[in-house]
């Protein structure tokens, strides 16, 4: 299951649903509530949600100005050229905040949540982002071989980011995945390593050397 999730509840965040044969059902959610009831009634293997899950080693808060702006997973994307947004930067830290409190509530149901970046993915697979137009984006998705919501050309880029995610998601239960960060800071899902490895390849990079990443359950 993917969520894009939005900063405030007054957004909309764009819920995935990935069914094993590939065919996806999506939807708009708004507050809290709304968010945990329809993705806690779908009983999800996992939920990867568009949203930092951890804030900077060194930083007592989120709103600390004094710590750490970057997490380890966020300078690996620097290191990429992956465009992102801090979590310290102005509207990501009520996303950060929020992401952070829905994990422990969907850990407190016994569901596991993981951090995944839609962009990143889109950017690995060769997919163009929604910053390009949606129909691009959602053609994309079509590709990999999916079915259901994403043929309706009405899909919102909220939805679209939300199947990304549901994808990263898939990918992770797999095992057919790169985490990128820290296990102690928080750790950020890629998919897939094929991806990965052409990226690295191509930029004349390899993966930073650091704990290995924890194995899916």
């Amino acid at each position: 299951m993917g969520l894009d999730l939005a900063g405030s509840p007054k957004r909309t965040t764009g819920f995935c649903f990935l069914g094993r044969a590939g065919r996806v059902q999506t939807r708009a959610l708004h507050d809290d509530e709304e968010v945990l009831q329809v993705t806690l009634a779908s009983r999800p293997d996992i939920i990867t949600i568009d949203a930092p899950l951890s804030i900077p080693l060194g930083r007592r808060s989120i709103e600390d100005r004094r710590g750490p702006h970057l997490r380890a997973a966020d300078r690996e994307l620097l290191r990429l050229g992956v465009r992102f947004f801090p979590v310290t930067l102005g509207p990501m830290r009520m996303l950060t905040e929020r992401g952070m409190r829905l994990q422990r509530r969907f850990a407190a149901a016994g569901v596991r949540s993981i951090e995944g970046y839609p962009g990143a993915a889109q950017d690995l697979w060769g997919i163009p982002r929604k910053g390009k137009g949606t129909d691009g984006l959602r053609r994309g998705l079509l590709h990999l071989g999916l079915t259901g919501d994403v043929e309706r050309p009405d899909l919102t880029h909220d939805e679209l980011d939300a199947v990304t995610c549901a994808l990263v998601g898939r990918a992770f239960l797999r095992g057919d995945f790169l985490a990128i960060g820290r296990p102690d800071e928080g750790l950020m899902i890629l998919p897939s390593r094929a991806a990965c490895r052409r990226w690295y390849r191509a930029r004349g990079l390899r993966p930073s050397d650091g704990p290995p990443p924890p194995k899916p359950r």
